[in-house]
């Protein structure tokens, strides 16, 4: 089952399975942790009764020579015992080696302790007869077995976290698919609403060029009620073309294609009594017209939209970073990390798709822009768009 997901269903996705495989790995290192300290206090146990029992057959030869009188006061006669499988040291009663196979230092105050991945057991000789104090013997293959122990248990989790994560991962894009129909099917309503506007909002555009003797106030409100579906249109057409035609790039000054957005909005922007106020030094970039069109279109419709009556609005170009502010209802300071999502509106009372920023936060990403968000509730927004990335200097623009 294969499903097509769109960038914010993949993060919905990742952000949950980050969650999920993150709990899942924890609980899996927990139980291996404990599972480990289980089985390695196992084996620590068994290799300390093992030397013990060792140490005692060990003691046993030494008491059995010294009866038959066999040995004597001589180091060498100690290493006449039977072989042990561990490493063996005979010390006196001030803890100097009579005999060792080792140079290891030994505590004199423990009977059994680790040391470096090595086991040590010391067990008191009581006869002196061969100046014999305390036999000690080294282990050295219990830290190859804890090793293996810890590998064998980091190979169990991986194996488990890799099962949970696919398990995980099926189960997550099961639980997407309804949500993805549901967006395919707003998608498909999006389409076909966009087939539908062309004609009659073309048809409104001509005719009201045509209109005579209409109050002049009339006349403003129909112009930037098309104007507005305009825009909406060119929004919506945006999503269904842009992977299907690809935008001319051309050499141009956003001075002028700012200024000419502007001329444009003042219809729409005179409805509300909102001035707009432009500072605007030239720049030349090398773009689309009509994708840079479309994010200062979008910027513009916002401002207005959520400005208050009777507002200003401030568009500023200067060095290459254009700024665009209003006097409007503001954004919380939690929401403007979503505001560029798509289908997400910030006031649903101003109706709309919830698309136009989402339009501009794909084609900065396309031309590599940065965006920034300022505002303040109930004061106003500014957003900060810096084209420096498609910047060119005025003689090779001419």
């Amino acid at each position: 089952m294969a499903i097509d997901l769109t960038y914010y269903e993949k993060k919905s996705l990742y952000r949950f399975l980050g969650l999920y495989l993150s709990s899942i790995l924890l609980l899996l290192v927990i139980i291996g942790y404990l599972f480990y300290q289980n089985h390695a206090r196992m084996l620590i146990n068994k290799t300390k009764y093992e030397m013990l029992y060792q140490a005692r057959v060990i003691e046993a030869q030494l008491f059995e020579a010294q009866m038959k009188g066999e040995f004597f006061h001589t180091k060498e006669v100690l290493i006449e015992l039977e072989p042990s499988k561990y490493d063996i040291a005979f010390l006196d009663k001030n803890f100097k080696p009579l005999f060792s196979q080792f140079k290891t230092p030994i505590k004199a105050e423990k009977n059994f302790y680790m040391q470096d991945g090595e086991c040590f057991s010391i067990v008191r000789f009581p006869s002196n007869g061969l100046n014999v104090a305390y036999i000690v013997l080294r282990d050295k293959e219990l830290s190859k077995e804890l090793l293996y122990l810890k590998l064998k248990i980091a190979l169990m989790i991986l194996i488990a976290f890799l099962v949970m994560a696919g398990v995980g991962f099926y189960l997550s894009k099961l639980f997407l698919k309804p949500i993805r129909e549901k967006i395919e099917a707003f998608d498909k309503f999006i389409e076909d609403t966009t087939h539908e506007l062309n004609t009659p909002i073309s048809a409104i555009l001509m005719t009201i060029q045509t209109l005579k003797g209409v109050e002049e106030k009339k006349l403003k409100r129909l112009q930037a009620s098309a104007k507005r579906l305009s825009t909406m249109y060119e929004s919506l057409s945006y999503y269904l073309h842009k992977e299907v035609e690809e935008p001319k790039k051309e050499e141009f000054n956003l001075q002028e294609l700012i200024e000419e957005k502007i001329e444009q909005m003042k219809i729409i922007a005179e409805a509300k009594h909102i001035q707009i106020e432009s500072f605007l030094e030239p720049f030349w970039v090398f773009a689309s017209k009509e994708d840079i069109g479309k994010i200062i279109n979008n910027l513009l419709s916002n401002a207005i939209k959520y400005s208050f009556q009777k507002g200003k609005i401030r568009v500023v170009l200067k060095e290459g970073e254009l700024k665009i502010c209003d006097e409007g209802i503001g954004i919380e300071q939690e929401a403007i990390k979503d505001i560029f999502k798509r289908y997400r509106r910030f006031n649903k009372e101003q109706g709309g798709f919830g698309i136009g920023l989402s339009i501009v936060a794909d084609i900065a990403k396309e031309y590599d822009l940065t965006i920034k968000v300022e505002s303040q509730k109930n004061k106003g927004t500014c957003f900060f768009i810096n084209f420096n990335t498609i910047k060119v200097s005025p003689k090779e623009a001419i």
